[in-house]
């Protein structure tokens, strides 16, 4: 435990959550920086995220500037010891970095140079990839570009979705930040510069890559539809009928008719490239979700 040890924690989605609970543990956590209230669902109410509500609960004071790089005084009036940043949403600047007496480390959702960037989990699970993990590197001023000292495999499982995979490795850096957090107070870590040519990228998700293409291969659609389940779900168009799909099975075939709607009895699937998507579970849009038996008892 390091209670002397001022940390400036930068983070905000429920990602974070874990990484900030082990700071609080084991140093001194000064000030919490996360990302502006939202408005979430019909009504607009102004939402505090996850981290916000952690920080609020051990009465650390937080701030969430709408820039950070136009608005961090407060942070060298702190003088932290630490800033340790963990999906926070925006790229610090250098000045910013320089800051701690000891240094600025991220938490990164992939084994890194690869899938650097705001949507690690999803892309990972999108390109169909066996393994994944947790790095920890030293910060600098480009989007996850620094030397790295701490690594963590994870091997992907059939059944893993974003959900499982998220929860797993979330808990993941929060105990790999502190299997190491001795070595970086000490400057002890071994530091490892990245291979920019080994780089991939991990771009923001939009709803383009949410849709399901009928055209692509059965894999590649199983993929899309775990990369965004829970939220925000793969989705797809059929004649003038959108719903997100939650769970499917693929069933290789040949010969097939890329679009063609399959029922039988209380099958529903959908011709693709080199088999038939079954469809166990979907959300029409406006409704809940429901299994297929009871989506098609309702079809007229």
């Amino acid at each position: 435990m390091n209670k002397n040890i001022k940390v400036v924690f930068m983070g905000t989605p429920d990602f974070a959550v874990p990484s900030l609970e082990a700071l609080i543990d084991n140093t001194n956590v000064v000030l919490v920086v996360c990302q502006p209230d939202k408005e979430v669902g019909r009504k607009k109410e102004l939402t505090m995220c996850l981290v916000k509500r952690k920080a609020i609960e051990n009465n650390i004071e937080v701030f969430q500037p709408k820039k950070i790089r136009d608005d961090f005084k407060i942070i060298k009036e702190l003088r932290p010891d630490l800033i340790v940043t963990c999906a926070y949403g925006q790229i610090l600047p250098q000045e910013l970095l320089d800051i701690p007496t000891i240094a600025s480390i991220n938490i990164h959702a992939s084994l890194l140079p690869k899938y650097r960037g705001s949507a690690p989990i999803q892309w990972v699970l999108l390109n169909g990839e066996e393994k994944t993990g947790i790095t920890l590197m030293y910060m600098d001023a480009g989007m996850d570009t620094g030397d790295t000292f701490a690594k963590c495999e994870y091997l992907i499982k059939p059944e893993d979705n974003y959900g499982t995979l998220h929860d797993t490795l979330a808990y993941m850096g929060a105990n790999l930040l502190k299997e190491n957090l001795d070595n970086i107070i000490n400057n002890k870590t071994k530091r490892v510069k990245q291979n920019d040519s080994e780089a991939t990228i991990a771009p923001r998700i939009n709803r383009e890559d949410e849709l399901i293409d009928v055209s692509d291969t059965g894999s590649n659609i199983i993929n899309k539809i775990r990369a965004f389940n829970p939220y925000p779900l793969a989705y797809l168009k059929c004649d003038n009928l959108e719903f997100k799909v939650i769970d499917a099975v693929f069933k290789p075939m040949n010969n097939t008719i890329v679009g063609k709607i399959t029922r039988e009895k209380d099958k529903l699937g959908i011709e693709v490239k080199d088999g038939i998507i079954y469809f166990n579970k979907i959300k029409p849009i406006g409704k809940k979700e429901m299994d297929i038996k009871s989506f098609l008892n309702g079809l007229k």
